[in-house]
């Protein structure tokens, strides 16, 4: 990898908080791992008399292992397979797994998000975005690109809902050399292609 200059350097900083704080664009849509549920927990909270059970007992437990290496190599060049697991209050309902890497000048972001309840959700349609055609029982994806400080990002986040159980994946990335966004077409892809691996794995 080539040095980066001091000028690059610079540029990257507001980048690099981001990627600390876990990409802070993309926390206001309710997606956050680490938000305390209203009301019950799903440990507390009894299921209605005669319910069926819920399909998923608990996510996985360890979601770095949940995308093939292979897959986060090529979605995520430079960065260490091994990912970073996302902080959970409640282990037994959330968990998730976060890569993200700068190599040479394209940087890109990609973590997944499992929030298992205790009972099947409502369907919640596009939620404002495309809908996925046959990933789980309903699945959106949505696209954006922003620009901080003359650098553009590209980001496609996708949510499947499958009875008790909603993942989300985030991707996102930009060139630091030319400021352009990452493709879009290749960043929703990507998304999408990460979340069907994930719901696998959620199956077992």
């Amino acid at each position: 990898m080539r040095s980066l200059p001091l000028t690059l350097v610079a540029r990257l900083l507001p980048v690099a908080v981001l990627a600390a704080a876990g990409v802070a664009m993309t926390t206001s849509d309710g997606s956050d791992a680490d938000a305390t549920p209203a009301g019950p927990s799903p440990q507390t909270s009894a299921p209605a008399t005669g319910a069926a059970a819920p399909r998923y007992a608990k996510p996985p437990a360890e979601a770095c292992t949940t995308l093939p290496e292979s897959m986060i190599k090529d979605l995520v060049p430079g960065t260490k397979a091994a990912g970073n697991e996302l902080k959970s209050s409640d282990l037994g309902r959330r968990t998730g797994c976060s890569w993200h890497a700068l190599n040479d000048f394209e940087y890109r972001w990609l973590d997944i998000a499992y929030d298992v309840k205790s009972t099947a959700g409502k369907k919640s349609g596009s939620e404002g975005g495309s809908a996925v055609p046959g990933l789980g029982d309903d699945a959106s994806v949505t696209e954006k690109t922003t620009k901080d400080d003359d650098q553009g990002i590209g980001e496609a986040v996708v949510t499947v809902h499958q009875d008790n159980a909603t993942i989300t994946v985030t991707y996102n990335g930009g060139d630091f050399e030319s400021h352009k966004a990452a493709d879009g077409d290749a960043i929703r892809k990507g998304a999408i292609s990460a979340a069907k691996k994930a719901l696998a794995a959620l199956d077992g």
